[in-house]
């Protein structure tokens, strides 16, 4: 069995974002009020206006933070351990309810597809006072593959 070969492929926006749209696990990077990283892993999508959207609570120190400093990072992953992975860094939005709701739903439906009854998850996003972080990519790293150096396929 030939070792497996770390890659890291440069992509454009359109194809980072192909890239994440396949991908929900994900590590949002924030800052803490001293500035050391803060790192929170969850469930990502990517909306229509190509920004990643996250679900989160108010009091949350990711979204306290994100409000604090919009600067934040995003790694995105494979399911699979040793799959695929990219950092994309970009600024970050906080929206919280009400006008969470349809962002939302937009959310949800990037990860998930439709919901049974979206009457039923509206109220259930106003009653637990949901909020959205929306992150617009502004640089990111390529597409990464870990595994051995290449000089060690030669052997």
């Amino acid at each position: 069995m030939s070792p497996s070969i770390a890659s890291n492929t440069p992509v454009e926006l359109d194809q980072l974002l192909e890239f994440a749209r396949t991908r929900h696990r994900a590590i949002l990077l924030t800052r803490r009020a001293d500035g050391d990283p803060q790192g929170s892993p969850l469930t990502c999508g990517v909306d229509a206006e190509g920004r990643l959207v996250m679900s989160t609570y108010p009091e949350r120190a990711k979204t306290r933070n994100a409000r604090r400093d919009e600067r934040v990072s995003v790694i995105v992953l494979s399911d699979e351990w040793n799959g695929p992975w990219v950092q994309i860094d970009g600024t970050a939005e906080v929206i919280d309810a009400p006008e969470s709701v349809e962002p939302l739903v937009d959310y949800f439906r990037s990860i998930s597809g439709e919901h049974p009854d979206w009457d039923e998850y509206r109220a259930a996003m106003l009653k637990q006072g949901k909020s959205l972080i929306r992150v617009t990519p502004v640089r990111w790293s390529p597409v990464a593959k870990g595994g051995f150096p290449a000089r060690l396929a030669q052997e």
